[in-house]
């Protein structure tokens, strides 16, 4: 029998494109917690309920289903998009479809950042360069819509650098007419569509330098270009009207991003710490950054520069922006790198580093001469579908299951909040949000992660309980709640544990649940009585320095 070719055996053999297709799936599993993370914000479960009216309804929400607090008030669903497919991959195969989908979507956007990584450098330092990215994006690792803001962020990008190298044309259609049109799906999965319009502009403005600052003869050309840029933006501006709410949904996020809240309170929208070891990934990417910006300022090529620096200066404003920073930034770094480290065998430098700058030089030929054999990506799609079968397995290892974990979430007073359908239930947002999954429609709750439904005002009020602000029972009694749902070192458990209104009746050392001293005795359920659970002593009612970052951080940006 004749052995296949060689040539076909090839087509078999991994590629870098095939790691960087993996690298955020092996990250997600190695270095972090399994695919629990991409379900450890439960925002993903009240989307999912959000899609799920929505297909049932056959329209889009314009007023608020989920809580009593502020039932049937204004909602703008602005991720209707995302929330209607989150809901149809549930429906096809629950939780686990949902968070093998996330997986996919991450390791396509690596995989296609690779690529445009790999135009503007050699392999090496297009994997190097792309591995950085996928390891200071994973702090947002998440089954959320905004994974969705990664990928167009990825496309537009890929699409502005074709139009820069004059190739401005797929399939006979100019790219800066395809973008507006991209907008509009955009829109319609996440409210961060703007993002796109502004790095569209920034292309803009980056000709527009070219023209002030530029030599004269190019003046006109790049006239041209800014103005090409600047039309395609408006009109992606025009574009993304097209949603359900027109223009208010603008406004509201105007309004949203404006408030002074989100950048004190909302851990996503606060500015990055640098002591997680997560962080010394964005500290490198943020250094390459400068460096490549300045590289690229006094060559004369604005856009590089310009980009780099509005998406820093983004990042540093909010934690949540620098797995964007992390993408647009990826390809100018490697290019500069690449050009730094062509010069350096020719330059006054020690002889070692000259030598082995030339063998990284012959190293990177040769790989570039693999990679440029063609491949089928099997490798890709095997590993995808091996993660997928351990994931539906019978009985995965912990980090392959998909679920909420139950060691963050009230997974076991779930039962004894069932029994009362009367009962008006507070809890902070992200365990509202979970409430929302596991209890709607029985059940409405006080707040979730929608911050910005529920406004400042509210939020400072629902801060105000669980620090046990000088009205916070005023608060409670304002909206009948008649049970508490909290974590055994919230500042309000131990104000409850002292308070003659309110007793504890479930208590499994992950969730306390308290009712009102003068409901119907029924027999307190506690983990600590069987052995289990942790101390329920004073000591929770102290407070301390940590308190009220903890309870003031609480919730997320949740778009």
């Amino acid at each position: 029998m004749k052995a296949a070719s060689p040539s076909l055996a090839v087509k078999f053999l991994p590629s870098l494109a095939d790691f960087a297709f993996l690298m955020p799936i092996v990250f997600l599993l190695t270095r972090m917690d399994g695919i629990p993370t991409l379900l450890a914000d439960c925002d993903t479960g009240w989307h999912i309920r959000t899609g799920e009216w929505i297909l049932a309804h056959h329209m889009i929400p314009a007023r608020d289903i989920f809580s009593f607090s502020k039932a049937g008030a204004p909602w703008f669903a602005w991720e209707w998009g995302s929330d209607v497919v989150l809901a149809g991959l549930n429906a096809a195969g629950g939780l686990k479809l949902v968070a093998v989908a996330a997986m996919a979507l991450l390791a396509t956007t690596f995989a296609l950042l690779f690529q445009l990584v790999r135009r503007r450098a050699n392999p090496v330092v297009a994997v190097a360069v792309t591995l950085l990215a996928a390891a200071g994006a994973s702090i947002h690792f998440l089954a959320r819509p905004h994974l969705f803001t990664m990928l167009f962020l990825l496309l537009f990008v890929a699409a502005l650098e074709h139009v820069r190298e004059g190739r401005e044309r797929l399939w006979g259609v100019s790219y800066l007419a395809i973008l507006p049109v991209a907008t509009i799906v955009w829109t319609n999965l996440h409210g961060g569509f703007f993002i796109g319009l502004v790095v569209i502009g920034v292309y803009g403005v980056g000709e527009g330098l070219r023209v002030v600052l530029g030599p004269d003869a190019g003046r006109a050309k790049a006239a041209r270009e800014a103005g090409k840029y600047f039309l395609s933006a408006a009109a992606g501006l025009a574009a993304s009207l097209i949603n359900p709410y027109f223009y208010h949904l603008h406004v509201h996020m105007a309004q949203y991003l404006r408030d002074p809240f989100n950048s004190q309170h909302i851990m996503e929208f606060l500015s990055p710490s640098f002591h997680g070891a997560q962080a010394y990934y964005f500290e490198a990417m943020m250094v390459l950054g400068a460096a490549a910006a300045c590289w690229n300022l006094v060559r004369g090529r604005y856009t590089e520069g310009v980009l780099i620096l509005v998406m820093a200066h983004a990042s540093l404003l909010a934690v949540r922006n620098i797995p964007l920073f992390m993408i647009v930034a990826a390809p100018f770094v490697a290019a500069a790198m690449e050009e730094w480290l062509d010069r350096l065998p020719g330059c006054d430098v020690a002889g070692w580093l000259r030598r082995a700058a030339a063998g990284y030089q012959r190293v990177a030929a040769n790989t570039a001469a693999i990679e440029a054999l063609g491949r089928w990506h099997v490798v890709s799609a095997l590993g995808l579908a091996l993660v997928a079968a351990v994931v539906y397995a019978p009985h995965p290892p912990r980090r392959f299951r998909a679920e909420f974990d139950p060691k963050s979430f009230p997974s076991g007073a779930l039962k004894v909040l069932r029994q009362d359908s009367s009962a008006r239930i507070f809890a902070h947002d992200q365990w509202g949000d979970y409430l929302i999954w596991n209890l709607y429609p029985g059940h409405k709750v006080f707040v979730d992660g929608r911050t910005d439904f529920y406004g400042d005002d509210f939020e400072e009020h629902v801060l105000g309980v669980m620090n046990v602000k000088y009205d916070w029972e005023k608060t409670l009694d304002k909206f009948g709640v008649n049970t508490i749902l909290l974590p055994p070192n919230a500042p309000l458990a131990g104000a409850l544990k002292e308070s003659s209104r309110w007793r504890v009746t479930y208590d499994d050392g992950i969730a306390l649940v308290f009712r009102p001293a003068g409901a119907r005795a029924q027999q307190t359920i506690s983990a600590a009585s069987l052995g289990g659970g942790t101390s329920r002593d004073r000591e929770i009612t102290k407070t301390m320095k940590r308190d009220p970052a903890i309870t003031a951080t609480q919730s997320k940006s949740k778009t």
